[in-house]
């Protein structure tokens, strides 16, 4: 069954497992959300699930949004996205998501919008190597240096690796797995970090990828106990 909710980043943390190992989590406060809208493939050409996240005041919506809204109940949400599903017969609008939609051992991609860094060179955006800093290289040591198109074809080609803005884009971390639940706070504790600043909008939804079980332990796999670690 395919999922998805929206929340709110909190913050990291770390939790220890069963065997004592720690585990760097991120905590998300997922739902409540509602069903605002349900989109079928004789009207509107595909399945999906609108939701809504976070209560607004009403003053703060214009007619078009209240009214949309008002569809699904009383129910005044700040932010909706929508989630396309094969089969859409499990929701009815109007109705409540929490947390609990997943459970511990799912594994989710989180997307969100990642932290703004304003104008950046090319060391700090690409990664690019330095100038030396000896030898009268200077003061070019953190410039991007010759672009080597010559006379043909006398131009930067589109794509180059410049400097420019850095950060504030839709970024997708995928394939991280469900840590811990807690279906009364609606916190979910997902294992490692996700775009975005604390307070923060993310959506969650299944990972894309194919998760194959694991037939047994890797022969290869070294059993000195100062190399264990939390990872899978």
């Amino acid at each position: 069954m395919k999922k998805a909710i929206i929340g709110k980043k909190i913050g990291m943390t770390q939790i220890f497992d069963a065997e004592g190992k720690v585990i760097p989590v991120t905590v998300i406060e997922a739902g409540p959300c509602v069903v605002t809208q349900l989109k079928t493939e004789e009207k509107e050409g595909y399945n999906a699930v609108q939701m809504g996240f976070q209560d607004v005041k009403e003053k703060k919506l214009n007619k078009p949004q209240m009214g949309h809204l008002k569809k699904a109940g009383e129910a005044v949400k700040k932010y909706l996205k929508e989630f396309r599903f094969d089969d859409c017969s499990m929701f009815q609008v109007g109705d409540t998501i929490k947390a609990d939609m997943f459970a511990e051992g799912d594994y989710v991609d989180v997307t969100g919008i990642s932290k703004g860094k304003g104008y950046a060179g090319v060391i700090k955006r690409w990664n690019a190597g330095r100038s030396p800093m000896s030898h009268g290289a200077g003061p070019m040591h953190r410039h991007q240096g010759s672009m080597g198109a010559c006379s043909d074809p006398s131009k930067i080609m589109k794509g180059k690796m410049m400097p420019g803005h850095l950060g504030a884009e839709q970024v997708t971390i995928q394939n991280l797995d469900v840590v811990k639940v807690d279906a009364e706070m609606n916190l979910i504790a997902v294992r490692g970090a996700v775009p975005g600043p604390k307070g923060g909008i993310v959506f969650l939804k299944n990972t894309v990828k194919n998760n194959r079980v694991a037939k047994g332990p890797a022969a290869a796999v070294s059993k000195n106990p100062q190399k264990a670690s939390a990872r899978k």
